[in-house]
């Protein structure tokens, strides 16, 4: 049987591995931990699409679904050796390896400069605008932008605890860079451009507003790229490349 712990029982296993989204799960901001009922050499930690899979590998908990994931696929993060066997014992050709790259900020801090003049430079009738209410409502009704608010239940839930940009134009987002997860120093970035308005800058402007937003508000803006592409961009905005990791596509 498969139960929901105090995260901080959990939290040793995952020692050693970073990341906005794990941080919101093991310090019980968002997200929520799961071990084998009784045991306490395993643990998983869960939040939107991403599960993390810590401590002595067992096929229930890389096979357990947990209660509050609505997605169509999902990433699992071994933290540890043994997970990749059987994540792939349990998974078979469904799991999909990928590399995630995670990144640190620049050891002397980021450019205000260079960031404010990518936040400037949107072409005309392009805004920036923060992420409220009725912009809230509009990312969650589109597919493309749905992550930019999805962990968020409620715009107030979002307002509470979330911070986000979004490029506007004519009335329409068409762009943003937002909390894909919040934990108590800091958020985990998430961008998203509409498909047929990629290659405008406008993630670089978005994602440089929503920067110097966290740094007015002593929050770490945390970024973890999913691809190449995020990595060439996290790296625009000032990020260093840290270290790449495996994860799965479910």
């Amino acid at each position: 049987m498969i139960q929901r712990i105090d995260p901080a029982l959990a939290a040793p296993l995952f020692a050693g591995w970073e990341g906005g989204i794990l941080r919101a799960c093991l310090q019980g901001v968002m997200g929520e931990v799961y071990a084998p009922a009784g045991e306490k050499g395993s643990a998983l930690a869960s939040l939107g699409d991403f599960t993390f899979l810590a401590g002595v590998p067992r096929w229930d908990l890389a096979a357990f679904l947990p209660p509050a994931f609505r997605g169509e696929s999902r990433i699992l993060v071994p933290c540890g050796e043994g997970w990749d066997q059987c994540i792939q014992t349990v998974w078979g050709a469904r799991a999909r390896p990928f590399t995630r790259y995670a990144t640190k900020a620049p050891p002397t801090g980021f450019d205000r400069a260079h960031l404010a003049c990518l936040a400037d430079g949107l072409g005309p009738g392009d805004v920036l605008c923060p992420i409220d209410g009725a912009l809230y409502a509009q990312c969650l009704a589109n597919s493309w932008s749905r992550d930019l608010v999805s962990q968020f239940p409620t715009a107030a839930a979002y307002a509470r605890l979330g911070l986000g940009m979004a490029v506007v134009r004519q009335g329409t987002v068409v762009a943003g860079a937002s909390t894909y997860a919040r934990y108590r120093a800091g958020i985990e970035i998430e961008v998203d451009t509409r498909p047929d308005c990629r290659r405008q800058g406008l993630a670089a402007a978005a994602s440089a507003a929503l920067i110097l937003r966290c740094l007015d508000r002593g929050l770490c803006p945390h970024w973890d790229a999913h691809t190449t592409l995020s990595l060439a961009l996290a790296e625009k905005l000032g990020y260093r490349l840290e270290r790449g990791y495996g994860a799965y596509s479910i």
